[in-house]
């Protein structure tokens, strides 16, 4: 499915969308994506579910029952380098690439095949449960549009192959229908992903828009039943932002900028390691881990702060350090710049998992640390850092305008004309900064979903 042609074989005149929504068979097709928008979002929610009870789990229970008082401070050495271990070992071994890799950008090019399932669940169980850097957006989408497709031709084994590339969308959306705080965030990063567009995008959206509204309703029923979470992005309290001012639009113009610079940095570093990385793959996976472990304990011994803010996606710790900032020094933040940054640098390079909450984090933790400057206030500064850094390593503009402002609830609304120029100074100037693609066809911009 292309976003000139999504709909039709090769050759064929696209459909005209207003027939096509009158057909029987499109009721048809919304009747199976709110259907497999139940199941799909339950194992999403499971699967979010397993992540979040391992991490403590592993990083404090676990020491406490091997005998330790408390977390050792080189703890997560062995937890990285066991995660690094099962990583190489899916991608080297089982079925596939054990999902996409993160350091090319946040992929939405096609289900993966049945047998290429259990490959993608334990690389990415392994990479968000024992503290790599990288969040669970890119995994859900591969699990959800791969089990969407695998659930229809069970009952359809002849289904046309644009019907697929429709369901297995419907698939992801419903995964990750509220992990982004809201189903429209979630469609416009599918959107802008996939590069979905013309008169037919309505069309293919409804759809997943569909199964994402559904999705959202099961996540609130679960955490109703279970009281585990909806594991959705959000922040409790947002401090006040006052209407924007001359000096909060220049700091957008310098936040940008300095988005664009740090965020292509480590970009680039991760695509010149990842050769070297899958030429030896399982060891290299363990040794990245390590690294990663080790900017961990400098940050905590040098600063006297957790480890843990180093470690994993940055999903959760993002409301805390908001509310804490306070407590945090422009050098440990500084520094919490620079650790996490090379440890998501060094976790694109070798494991699986999505790049969108790092890029956050990085941003949120950056625009703090500029907020102790004059004529930036916290809550601005903090979602420009946001959008800056998200549309520097994931290059969808719109979705990280809505990341950075949806995030914030009313507070959003006041501060976005800030983020939207940050974001657009930091889309431009990365772009400037990256080289060419080498085939235009790889360009994620142009990519849309397809089957394999």
């Amino acid at each position: 499915m292309s976003a000139d042609r999504p709909v039709g074989g090769p050759g064929e005149p696209a459909p005209d969308s207003f027939a096509l929504v009158r057909t029987r068979g499109y009721v048809g097709l919304l009747v199976m994506a709110a259907a497999l928008g139940v199941p799909i979002s339950a194992a999403a929610y499971g699967f979010l579910a397993l992540v979040n009870e391992l991490q403590p789990w592993t990083y404090t229970d676990l020491p406490r029952t091997l005998g330790f008082q408390s977390t050792p401070p080189w703890w997560p050495l062995p937890l990285l380098a066991v995660a690094g271990l099962l990583v190489g070992a899916s991608i080297r071994y089982l079925p596939g690439t054990a999902g996409h890799k993160p350091a090319e950008g946040l992929s939405t090019t096609g289900a993966p095949k049945p047998r290429e399932l259990p490959g993608i669940f334990i690389a990415a169980v392994a990479t968000l449960a024992l503290g790599a850097v990288l969040g669970p957006e890119a995994p859900l989408i591969a699990l959800g549009s791969g089990a969407a497709i695998w659930l229809v031709r069970l009952l359809k084994p002849d289904l046309p192959e644009q019907a697929g590339a429709v369901v297995g969308a419907t698939g992801s959306f419903a995964a990750v229908s509220t992990l982004l705080g809201s189903p429209i965030t979630g469609a416009f990063l599918l959107m802008e992903a996939s590069g979905i567009g013309g008169p037919m995008l309505g069309v293919v959206l409804v759809p997943g828009l569909l199964a994402a509204g559904i999705g959202s309703l099961v996540f609130i029923g679960l955490d109703s039943w279970t009281g585990l979470g909806t594991y959705s992005l959000a922040l409790p309290e947002v401090p006040h932002a006052d209407r924007p001012d001359v000096a909060e639009f220049g700091w957008a113009l310098v936040i940008g900028l300095a988005a664009a610079l740090v965020g292509t940095g480590i970009r680039r570093l991760a695509l010149l390691a990842q050769p070297h990385v899958e030429r030896r793959r399982v060891t290299a996976t363990v040794l990245m881990g390590l690294a990663v472990a080790g900017l961990a304990i400098a940050f905590a011994e040098g600063t006297g702060k957790a480890a843990t803010d180093v470690l994993y996606s940055g999903q959760a710790a993002m409301g805390p350090l908001l509310a804490n900032s306070a407590d945090y020094s422009v050098g440990t933040l500084t520094l919490l710049v620079a650790c996490k940054g090379l440890a998501y640098c060094a976790s694109l390079s070798a494991f699986r998992g999505g790049p969108i909450f790092p890029a956050m984090f990085l941003g949120a933790t950056g625009g703090i640390a500029l907020s102790h400057l004059p004529g930036l206030e916290l809550t601005p500064a903090f979602a420009m850092g946001i959008g800056g850094m998200s549309v520097t390593m994931l290059g969808l503009p719109l979705t990280s305008v809505l990341l950075a402002t949806l995030l914030l609830g009313s507070q959003g609304l006041t501060v976005m004309p800030l983020v939207i120029v940050t974001v657009v100074v930091a889309y431009v100037v990365s772009k400037r900064l990256s080289p060419p693609p080498a085939d235009a066809s790889q360009d994620p911009a142009r990519k849309a979903p397809t089957t394999r």
